[in-house]
């Protein structure tokens, strides 16, 4: 794989935004609270971030996430829907920063950065990601 295909496109630029939703349900619960786990926060994390940019990459790239540096700070209940925001803050060549957060309403539940990898999809690939079309995690 050429690593310079890898390379961000010009338009991508910071400040781009992505969004993912989340119903906290029995299916991204941690089993011995009944609140919303933190690897299903994380993962709504990278959707968003995954979101914020796909649509401004070539259709034979994507993004692979290998950082995650957040804080779970509060609890999200069963039945509440929870927003993931993620904001691109830094493109540099084909490595993504972004700030992300989850939010209950205007209460925060997780705060961080977040870094990607553009990379280039195999010929049979047949998903370029980007997260559940119903927005439920299931782990």
């Amino acid at each position: 794989m050429n690593q310079q295909s890898n390379v961000a496109p010009p338009t991508l630029l910071p400040g781009f935004t992505g969004r993912c939703e989340v119903l906290v349900d029995e299916h991204n619960t941690a089993p011995h609270t009944g609140k919303l786990s933190t690897p299903s926060m994380i993962r709504a994390m990278e959707q968003a971030s995954q979101r914020a940019v796909l649509d401004y990459l070539p259709p034979q790239q994507s993004t692979v996430g290998f950082e995650v540096n957040v804080r779970h700070v509060a609890t999200a209940d069963k039945g509440v829907t929870v927003v993931a925001n993620a904001e691109l803050e830094k493109v540099d060549g084909r490595w993504l920063y972004f700030k992300v957060e989850v939010l209950d309403g205007e209460r925060t539940i997780g705060v961080g950065t977040h870094r990607r990898a553009i990379i280039t999809l195999p010929p049979d690939a047949t998903n370029r990601g980007g997260g559940d079309d119903d927005n439920r995690h299931e782990l």
